[in-house]
C-alpha cells in the first residue's frame, strides 16, 4: 500500500521560512532605531558630544585655576600678615628687655645740701671748679679737719632722691675729682623714711673711702631700695685733711632696676 504524503509535510517549510524571513525583517528595522536611540539619549547631545563635554571640562579647569589663583592670593596675605606679627613681637621682646634691663639715671647733683654751718658747698663759678683741669660742679669746702660736724654727726653733704615709679635703687654712682687725697669722700649711705616720718632707716651704707684724685667716676656697694614705700635721703660724708682742700663733684647717678 502506497503513502502519500500529507499536505502537513508540504506547509511545514513555508511556516518555518515564513518565521525565518520576518525575524530577518524585523531585525533589520530596529537596529537603526536603537542607534537613532543611542544618538539620542539624555546627556549626549547631538553633533559632536564629545567635543562638547571636552569644552565644559575646560570651562571647569578654568574656573578651578582661577579659584587656585584666589587661593594663592590669599595665601600671600596670610604670609605677610605671619611675617608682620613675627615682626611685632620681636619688637615687643625688645621693649620687654628693654623695660626689664638694668638702667642708670642721672640726677642733680648741684642740688647737695651741706650737712652743717662747717660745711661749705658752692656751685655758683660755672667757669672753673679750681680743681684739676677746672670743669665746673658742686665744690665742697670745709671749715674744719676731720669728718665730724658742730653736732657730733657725720660731715655731709645731702638731698632727697626722685627715683621714678617701679623701679628700685641698687646702687649709687659718684663722679668726683679731689684737689688733694688728704680729703675725700668717705662714705655712701641711703636713708629711708618711715611712716610716720619720724624716722630713717638707714638701707645702704657703704664706707669705702673714695682717695683716687681723679677725675673719676665709683660706683657704691649694690643694694635694693624701694623708693615707693618712703622718701629716700642719699648722704656723701666727707673727710678734709687740710681747710684749703677741695672736692668737686661733677656727676651724680642712680642704678635702677625694674621691680618685679
Amino acid at each position: 500500500m502506497r503513502h502519500h504524503p500529507s499536505r502537513l509535510s508540504f506547509l511545514t517549510p513555508l511556516f518555518v521560512g515564513g518565521a525565518l524571513l520576518g525575524l530577518a525583517i524585523l531585525s533589520a528595522a530596529t537596529v537603526p532605531q536603537a542607534k537613532r536611540n543611542l544618538a539620542s539619549s539624555p546627556g549626549l547631545p547631538p553633533g559632536r558630544p564629545f567635543q562638547i563635554l571636552q569644552n565644559e571640562i575646560n570651562a571647569l579647569q578654568t574656573q578651578v585655576n582661577g579659584i587656585q589663583t584666589q587661593v594663592n592670593g590669599i595665601q600671600t596675605e596670610v604670609n605677610g600678615i605671619k611675617t608682620e606679627v613675627n615682626t611685632l613681637q620681636t619688637e615687643v621682646a625688645a621693649l620687654k628687655a628693654a623695660a626689664s634691663a638694668p638702667a642708670l639715671v642721672w640726677i642733680n647733683h648741684t642740688a647737695l645740701l651741706p650737712g652743717d654751718k662747717t660745711v661749705v658747698s658752692t656751685s655758683f663759678n660755672s667757669t672753673s671748679s679750681g680743681v684739676g683741669g677746672g670743669l665746673a660742679g658742686l665744690v665742697i669746702q670745709s671749715s674744719t679737719t676731720g669728718a665730724t660736724d658742730s653736732f657730733n654727726g657725720n660731715k655731709v653733704v645731702w638731698r632727697a632722691l626722685d627715683a621714678p615709679p617701679r623701679f628700685l635703687i641698687t646702687g649709687v654712682r659718684v663722679c668726683y675729682e679731689l684737689s688733694s687725697t688728704g680729703s675725700f669722700i668717705s662714705q655712701i649711705r641711703l636713708s629711708q623714711v618711715q611712716n610716720p616720718p619720724s624716722t630713717a632707716v638707714v638701707i645702704l651704707d657703704d664706707p669705702t673711702h673714695l682717695t683716687t684724685q681723679g677725675p673719676v667716676c665709683v660706683d657704691s656697694a649694690s643694694t635694693s631700695v624701694d623708693a615707693s614705700q618712703g622718701s629716700v635721703l642719699l648722704d656723701l660724708t666727707v673727710n678734709f685733711g687740710n681747710t684749703a682742700d677741695k672736692i668737686v663733684i661733677r656727676g651724680l647717678g642712680l642704678h635702677l632696676q625694674p621691680a618685679m
